[in-house]
């Protein structure tokens, strides 16, 4: 019986010197091969960025060249200074589904490029088999059985940067998704906070329908005593009873926005709106003091920019994917086994079979579907670069709009405060006319409804300063300053 040899020994007679030189040649010229890239340089699509904001401190250069930083702080909503908004914040960013939604996606991300990693490696694979088989002949009829096992290792060498490509693809989508995770945890964030703030406003607008359909009562009442004694007519009666229950419905409708808002912030925070409530307080707070400088640095947080940033480097790298469908590929592959008719003796020289060698695959016509390929490529790297370009125009156009909306807001509501002032003090001498019997009904009853909508409009004005404020905060991604500390 012959010596068994190893599969090694087997190898080793296979490399001789002339095998070894045509390898160690054709490596050198695969090395250089795999030193060229088919992706061109990724660079931020240029953008024309001005000087400073319009609606900002006139002459103050506020703008400078921005580098994402992914850092959006996490407790910008503490500025308000309301422990049950912290208390609803910390409630929707455990439970709330759209960020639970952004963080499967991130997942996903993750094991797309780690499975785009792993193409650049080499493949290991183990076989083992058995099969019987009858066939006729000449010589009758035989039943053979073939046993095998053995090894099969494949390597596709990265020529053209095709694979690293696609790493580079999964690497900025995951980059983006990451992006896309922090966009939608501020944007729930700032949802929490405008359904708390409009809430806060119903109930404010429903005390304030309260008092005032209390001294409706007492109008009513004044006016029936009148009609009673003779001095006021039964259409005083009935103008200051259609105004009594027209404030009525007004105090139901704001019940319903209330409950409305409620459940709002129920889906918000991950709960049905069953088992969520909110005790009310009706005080709404007082906004935070917008600084006369917003430095550029804050947008630089703002991760909807920074993942269009990134998806302009994902589509740039899957044009050079694209490109590198023109050149060949190479596999490196070698197999090695036994195969043979008994399990017994399977493991023996004579059984010992392998393969060694690389393999050469190029498409030589496909119709230009290759050229398409590319083309679609490049076209969306411009849709990319395009989109990337109107994120920044939109938050630059955010900022500015709640920068005008805070600053004339702030004016606005010391007008109106104003405004609620006079309104009362005109109340109180007509009341005191129509007691006289100096003025009609009627003076009473466009007073009333002066002071309702001075007081309503206060309310509804708090509510959008505080809205723009939020919103601006939102836009800057957190706080006015970085560092600032909790509050």
């Amino acid at each position: 019986m012959p010596s068994e040899n190893s599969f090694f020994d087997s190898c080793q007679r296979l490399t001789s010197k002339g095998w070894r030189a045509f390898l160690l040649v054709n490596l050198a010229g695969l090395a250089g091969l795999a030193a060229c890239s088919a992706v061109p340089p990724s660079e931020p699509p240029a953008l024309h960025v001005p000087a400073a904001f319009k609606e900002g401190v006139p002459g103050s250069s506020v703008w400078q060249t921005a580098q994402p930083q992914d850092a959006v702080p996490d407790d910008w909503w503490r500025l308000f200074n309301d422990p049950v908004l912290d208390a609803l914040q910390q409630q929707a960013q455990q439970a709330n589904q759209n960020i639970a939604l952004a963080l499967a996606r991130l997942r996903a991300a993750h094991a797309a490029l780690d499975s785009s990693r792993a193409a650049l490696a080499p493949t290991l694979g183990a076989n083992a088999g058995s099969t019987r088989a009858r066939s006729n002949g000449s010589a009758g009829t035989s039943i053979a059985t073939a046993d095998s096992i053995g090894l099969a290792a494949g390597w596709e060498l990265d020529l053209w940067g095709r694979l690293s490509a696609s790493a580079q693809v999964a690497q900025a989508n995951l980059q983006a998704s990451a992006d896309d995770l922090a966009a939608m945890r501020l944007s729930v964030q700032a949802s929490v906070v405008q359904t708390y703030f409009a809430l806060r406003a119903a109930e404010a607008q429903e005390r304030l329908l309260g008092e005032t359909l209390a001294a409706y009562q007492r109008s009513w009442d004044l006016t029936q005593n009148r009609y009673r004694a003779g001095v006021a007519s039964s259409a005083d009666v009935a103008q200051a009873q259609a105004t009594y229950l027209s404030t009525q419905a007004q105090r139901i409708e704001a019940q319903s926005s209330r409950a409305q808002l409620e459940h709002a912030l129920a889906a918000l925070a991950g709960q049905v709106p069953a088992a969520f409530s909110l005790a009310p307080t009706a005080e709404l707070p007082a906004p935070p003091p917008v600084p006369a400088q917003l430095p550029s640095r804050l947008l630089e947080r703002r991760p909807d920019i920074a993942a269009a940033e990134r998806r302009v480097a994902a589509a740039n790298a899957q044009v050079g994917v694209a490109r590198t469908a023109f050149f060949p590929a190479l596999t490196l592959s070698a197999s090695a086994g036994y195969r043979g008719t008994s399990w017994g003796d399977l493991v023996s020289a004579p059984n010992l079979v392998w393969s060694v060698g690389p393999a050469l695959a190029a498409t030589l016509f496909d119709g230009g579907a290759r050229s398409a390929a590319v083309d679609a490529a490049r076209a969306a790297l411009e849709q990319a670069a395009a989109s990337y370009r109107q994120t920044v125009l939109v938050a630059l156009q955010e900022v500015e709009d709640n920068l005008v909306a805070g600053a004339a807001l702030e004016r606005e509501q010391a007008v109106q405060t104003e405004a609620v002032a006079a309104a009362q003090r005109a109340l109180g001498v007509v009341n005191n006319q129509y007691r006289a019997g100096t003025v009609a009904y009627l003076n009473v009853l466009s007073a009333q409804a002066q002071v309702l909508s001075a007081q309503s409009g206060l309310i509804g004005v708090r509510q959008r300063r505080l809205a723009a404020a939020a919103t601006l905060l939102k836009n800057v991604a957190g706080r006015w300053e970085a560092t600032a500390p909790a509050q």
